[in-house]
Order: C-alpha cells, then structure tokens, then sequence
C-alpha cells in the first residue's frame, strides 16, 4: 500500500484518484470491524407505517414499485430483481418510519447474532415466510436481521437504451423515443439515517452486522474530532457490493433521511420524473449524479413527505478498498447537477427542528455547539 505525506501527516491512498481525494490519517479510525458478530449480506426491506394504505399505494406505482402483497393492514412492494420485497408499509394512526430489515447469509447467522446480543429467533412476517432477530440500535432504532427461504420471482424489466458513442454506432435506423412511464424499481439501494450518536451507532452496525465504511465526511476543522457522517456497504468479501447499503450523518433529530431504489438508466430515471411530475408529485432534488458513490440521482417526495431516491450506475468496491476521507459539504454531494435545494437538506426551520436541536443540544449525545455551528456551515458551502 502507497503513503503520501499531505500537510505532514502520513495519509494512506491506496484509494487514491478511485473514491476520494484524502485517506484516513495515521490513528483514524479504520472504517472495519476486526471481529464483527455476523456480516449482513444486503438490505432486505424498510418498514414503514402510514394511515392510508390506498393512497400509499398510488404513490408507490407511480414510482415504479410493484406490489407483492396486499391486505387491509399491510402493503409490501417490490421491484423486478428476484429476491426480497423493498418496503412493508403497515397500517398505522400516523405516518412514520419504523426501521430497517437486513438480510443474513445463512440461517446460522441468526442463531449467532441471537447468542450474542441476547435476543431470540422468531418467525418473520414476510409473503414466503422466513426467521428474523429483531434488535435496537444506539439510536433507538428497531433493526431486524431476516433470512427468508422463500424469494420472489424476477419479473419484466425495463430495458436500457442503447445509446451511439463516437464512432461507436449500436443505433441505426431507428429513433429514441423513451416511454414517459413509471420508473420500473429494480430493488432497494440504500438508506440514509440522522441520529445524535453517530460513532456509537457506527461502531454498532460495524461491530454487530459486520458492515464496512467506504468513505467519511468530517466537518471543516473538525477532523480531529473524527467523522460526522459514513457511507456503509456490506462486506462480501472479493464479491463487489454498492458503495453504501447504509449512510448515517450526525444530527439533531433521530430518523429517516432517504432511501434508494434502482433503475435501469439515466432514462428511466428521467422519463420516470416526467411522469411523476404530470401527476402533481414534488421533486425534491436532481437530476444529477452523486461525488460518494457517483450514482446518477433525482430525489421525490411522497404525500407523506418521506424522501425516496431514483438511481442507477452506482459504485461497486470489494472488501479491499480502505475509506476515503472528505470534508462536508452542500456543494461536495454532486459532480454535476442543480445546486441541492432546501428542501433535499432539511434546511426549513420547522417547530419540530427546533425542538429536536434544542433537545440535542441539552441531551446526553454528541450534538454540541461546535458540532451544530459546524453541520450549519457545511449546509451553507
């Protein structure tokens, strides 16, 4: 492995000119467990629970979801690939995100995670039946690992374009006329989570999931602190897995951020907002294509204001690609693109905002001013 030195410090780049401009300086923390309890192989579905289960499952057509299964208490979507469903949406008296669910290797990963936190294996409530463990993370969060036996079958995909590059002509004699549809989901990407606790939550995933960090942000001036937000993938050995399953950022609330679904290309991804906006949804951010883990993206909101994802071309990286290190910032989320808009950031300062900073700021946590003065400054560059 290759050092440089940068301002003095020895700086590891083994990743250098492939994901990040800086690696981890001498002592920083190493992004791994040397031990972890299991290690997930995926995500296998979030959980959700809204008080309209018609209207939610409107939204989730126009986005491109197909339904797997409906009752009058539960909705699972999906989307093409074989597998698990994407998302359960349950019938509840207010709309909020409840947590995620992660898929295990092997059914025996069960029985080692039970043993270790203390928790039991039970029956999982999924179309095709399956065991699950349900645990807590540091931030209070329900996380259940599943191992199902019974998948999903894949269904029609939407087909990419083929597209003439140079003198590279694939096209000839025929147009491009992409259908203005729905965006066909081909499976769930990712998560984003906020939370007060960052390295506790962290050192969580890392530890007891066995996840691995592809690239940290650290807040201008700050690095001595250590990390404010990490891009979590799981760690399949040599086999490549996206660059993060999950990301989660300091805070001042505890929730749901976003989550990611893919798409076949840039076209779905567009033709699938055109769609989208003739039917009146709100398009929260893009179209653009990301710095950490170079997807292409463009943000919507459902009618419950949670925040979902269209992407495609994502990063892929094996286990042994190191963390990069960059500063955090509004401008460093996207290499081309409109700027990110209030809206993507949470930058309205609403009553419940407010509560949540100054509950954070008086909390057991690690929110403090220097912290707060830091994500406000890096919101606004």
């Amino acid at each position: 492995m290759s050092e440089i030195r940068v301002n003095g410090a020895d700086v590891v780049t083994a990743h250098q000119d492939l994901h990040s401009e800086q690696g981890a300086l001498r002592g920083e923390r190493p992004g791994r467990s040397r031990n972890p309890v299991i290690k997930v192989a995926d995500l296998a579905w979030l959980e959700f629970e809204k008080p309209d289960l018609d209207r939610a499952e409107v939204f989730a057509r126009d986005f491109g979801f197909g339904v797997a299964a409906r009752t009058e208490r539960e909705l699972w979507l999906r989307g093409t690939f074989a597998g698990s469903p994407c998302m359960v949406i349950r019938k509840g008296r207010t709309s909020r995100f409840i947590g995620p669910a992660f898929r295990a290797a092997e059914r025996g990963d069960l029985d080692r995670l039970a043993r270790a936190t203390g928790a039991s294996v039970r029956e999982a409530d999924v179309p095709g039946g399956g065991k699950a463990v349900d645990l807590l993370d540091p931030s209070g969060f329900p996380v259940r690992v599943v191992y199902c036996g019974e998948q999903l079958p894949a269904l029609p995909e939407q087909r990419p374009l083929p597209l003439n590059f140079g003198t590279d002509h694939r096209r000839t004699n025929t147009t491009q006329r992409p259908p203005r549809e729905p965006s066909r989901i081909q499976r769930l990407g990712h998560v984003v989570l906020e939370t007060r606790v960052f390295g506790r939550a962290l050192d969580w995933y890392l530890d007891t999931l066995g996840m691995i960090v592809s690239d940290f942000l650290f807040l201008d001036g700050q690095r001595d602190r250590g990390p404010t937000m990490a891009f979590i993938r799981c760690d399949l050995g040599v086999v490549p897995a996206d660059h993060h399953t999950l990301a989660m950022h300091l805070g001042p609330g505890t929730g749901y951020v976003h989550s990611a679904y893919q798409v076949t290309d840039l076209d779905s991804i567009a033709a699938g907002g055109e769609y989208l906006k003739e039917r009146g949804y709100r398009r929260s951010w893009g179209i653009g294509r990301h710095i950490q883990g170079s997807q292409l993206f463009d943000y919507w909101r459902d009618p419950d204001r949670f925040m979902l994802e269209h992407f495609a071309d994502g990063d892929l990286f094996s286990c042994d690609v190191e963390p990069g290190w960059a500063p955090m910032s509004t401008s460093g989320l996207a290499q081309w693109g409109p700027p990110a808009t209030r809206d993507f950031l949470g930058a309205g300062p609403s009553p419940q905002r407010v509560r949540d900073v100054i509950e954070a700021l008086r909390g057991d946590n690690e929110m403090d001013p220097a912290r707060f003065f830091g994500l406000l400054k890096a919101a606004n560059s």
